[in-house]
């Protein structure tokens, strides 16, 4: 016989969560409401034995239990999220922590709210009125968890209008608002454990709600918040921010700018200490510092998600080739600056860069990495869908 699809999902990114398993499934049992039907979809990326404990829990549990084990953690926390929500089946999705600081008794009233609403997102706040941060172990973490959520806001004013709480890891979405950013060209693009600013700002979800909740103590295990989470939540931000064209022109401005400084320190160097050498071999030594310079935080920050299916010495030769060809251009129009209006070489070759920055970009953006965004694309829509992996019943 068939089982009935569920009504919720509950999607659980874990590692090494093994002490946290039993609990955490014991209060999710006891919060579902008789009548609802309800999974739960494990996305692992553990290296102790949280996996068996699962499989051993999954046996004897009265709600069904999916285990997906990921080899490969691609993508962090948010990447866990990303591959359980593919494998979940309902209409309704929440996503919770394993260490049980998120209070699965909550779920109901996520649901509750988001039926009662019509919102297709609701999120468990822990600064909405009624809500509770001290389970954040730490001065240093609240500041982290403040400042974040601060600077988040801002960066994001109209997607994240009416969220108190963008950082929170527990909330409960509709498969129609992941549907639709699954259904674009750019799709989910998940990078480190602040998942729902993923789901948020490129989901677009139609209304959304809060719950308010008093972040708990850890039941058992350590803090997945580290300063390489840290750093991934940084390039996650400048991600979400680019994939404006606009905003990605202003930040690739940003950074050509920021690419003068080694480029004309390169160039006084030459031009100072080397006084016999000519203004265009300088310059074109030069060009390469700030080339280099401009590769490394372009390639890094802004198309983090383009450059997945090339390699980064082919992606660096193709960035070096547009760098330099724009000498073509640069050099004889600074020449002209210095011979006929009389400038310096310095201001000259700044004023000449300034020119050729919209064509760079429009290369860069349109060809370089626009090429392998379209490959990338084309890659996600032929991807088979991925289907649930029930854990075996080993009393048949």
């Amino acid at each position: 016989m068939t089982a009935l699809p569920a009504d919720v999902s509950i999607v659980v990114p874990t590692f090494n969560e093994a002490d946290n398993i039993r609990e955490l499934l014991s209060r999710v049992r006891a919060a579902i409401p008789a009548g609802t039907r309800a999974e739960v979809v494990f996305a692992d990326d553990s290296t102790d034995h949280t996996c068996d404990v699962i499989e051993e829990e999954a046996a004897y549990s009265a709600v069904p239990v999916v285990l997906h084990h990921r080899d490969t953690p691609e993508g962090g926390l948010g990447g866990a999220v990303v591959e359980g929500i593919a494998r979940a089946s309902a209409p309704w999705i929440v996503v919770i922590d394993a260490d049980l600081q998120h209070p699965p008794e909550l779920i109901p009233e996520l649901i509750a709210r988001g039926e009662a609403t019509g919102a297709e997102l609701v999120v468990a706040s822990r600064y909405a009125a009624g809500g509770d941060r001290s389970g954040l172990d730490g001065g240093y973490r609240r500041l982290v968890s403040s400042t974040s959520t601060l600077v988040t806001k801002a960066l994001f004013p109209r997607a994240l209008s009416g969220l108190t709480d963008p950082m929170s890891g527990f909330f409960a979405i509709r498969r129609t608002a992941i549907d639709r950013a699954s259904s674009q060209d750019e799709g989910l693009q998940p990078l480190g454990y602040k998942i729902l600013l993923e789901l948020a700002v490129r989901c677009r979800p139609r209304g959304i709600a809060e719950v308010p909740y008093a972040f708990g103590e850890r039941h058992a295990g350590e803090s997945k918040s580290t300063a390489r989470e840290g750093m991934r939540f940084l390039r996650h931000l400048i991600t979400l921010r680019t994939a404006d064209p606009r905003a990605r022109a202003v930040v690739f401005g940003l950074i050509g700018l920021s690419g003068f400084v080694p480029n004309l320190a390169l160039l006084w160097f030459l031009t100072t200490w080397a006084p016999g050498l000519h203004y265009a071999p300088a310059e074109i030594i030069a060009n390469q510092a700030g080339l280099l310079w401009n590769f490394a935080l372009i390639d890094s920050f802004v198309y983090r998600n383009q450059r997945r299916h090339r390699r980064r010495d082919v992606r660096l030769l193709s960035f070096a080739v547009v760098g330099n060809a724009d000498l073509i251009a640069r050099i004889p129009l600074a020449a002209l600056l210095i011979g006929a209006a009389g400038m310096t070489a310095l201001p000259a070759t700044a004023l000449a860069m300034a020119v050729v920055f919209t064509a760079r970009f429009l290369v860069v953006d349109r060809w370089l990495y626009g090429r392998l965004h379209r490959r990338e694309a084309a890659l996600a829509r032929v991807t088979p869908e991925k289907v649930a992996e029930p854990v075996p019943d080993p009393l048949g």
